[in-house]
């Protein structure tokens, strides 16, 4: 089977300007990701989806492909990384470039370890899958959560007769941390969705699961990345 790694790093970011280049303790963020997808030897080609030819020269520095900017139509913030994946593989197609599945590895999530993206592969063809997606246990349970009027009142805050119950007691859940997302080609192709059949969760942990949105998030990841890479949880 062919793979290719597909690693989005658009440049106009407005949460947080340049995250994608952003230096995490001393390295670009998106380096992470290059690195580890490249140390996994999953794939055939890692392969970095840039608007910016200064990104695309970083992306080339750590070992990634960068054959061509991304386009102009999919530089917006409204761009899905799904279309981005869509355009990533004709373009590939056209040079007479095909492969079997595709791994999406969002450069806002650094800490993932290539352990990770090599045991979520090896489930991906364990389980004959069509899909598989990261996702981590969710910090607090959706039942302590609900919405407020507008005084405020918490009568009627819990809507589930479990919710106050201890947290050891309650049902654990998880949520798709945006990590590793792993699907097949042609499978990919034909759905609307990547959810819709034989698409199974790899559970990663919360250390490894953080995606940086805001300088508080980037901050958090400075602070977990020396605990992270060295192995200590």
């Amino acid at each position: 089977m062919r793979n290719i790694a597909i690693i989005p790093a658009r440049s106009g970011s407005k949460g947080l300007k340049d995250k994608n280049i952003m230096l995490l303790n001393g390295k670009p963020l998106m380096a992470y990701t290059i690195e580890a997808a490249i140390e996994s030897r999953m794939f055939d080609e890692v392969f970095v989806s840039t608007d910016s030819e200064k990104y695309a020269e970083i992306a080339r520095e750590y070992g990634a492909s960068v054959p061509s900017l991304r386009s102009e139509d999919l530089s917006s913030d409204t761009a899905s990384s799904w279309d981005v994946v869509k355009e990533a593989l004709e373009r590939y197609e056209e040079h007479g470039q095909f492969f079997d599945s595709f791994t999406l590895l969002q450069p806002t999530s650094p800490l993932r370890k290539v352990e990770d993206i090599v045991k979520a592969y090896n489930l991906f063809q364990e389980r004959d899958a069509n899909a598989i997606v990261g996702v981590t246990e969710a910090e607090h349970s959706p039942l302590w959560c609900g919405t407020l009027p507008e005084d405020q009142s918490l009568v009627g805050f819990f809507k589930s007769e479990h919710a106050n119950q201890p947290r050891q007691k309650l049902e654990p859940y998880f949520r798709i941390n945006g990590a590793i997302y792993i699907v097949k080609t042609d499978y990919f192709i034909k759905v609307k969705d990547i959810y819709e059949s034989k698409c199974y969760a790899y559970v990663m942990s919360r250390e490894t699961s953080i995606d940086i949105d805001t300088a508080f998030d980037f901050i958090i990841a400075g602070i977990l990345a020396e605990h992270v890479m060295k192995g200590i949880q």
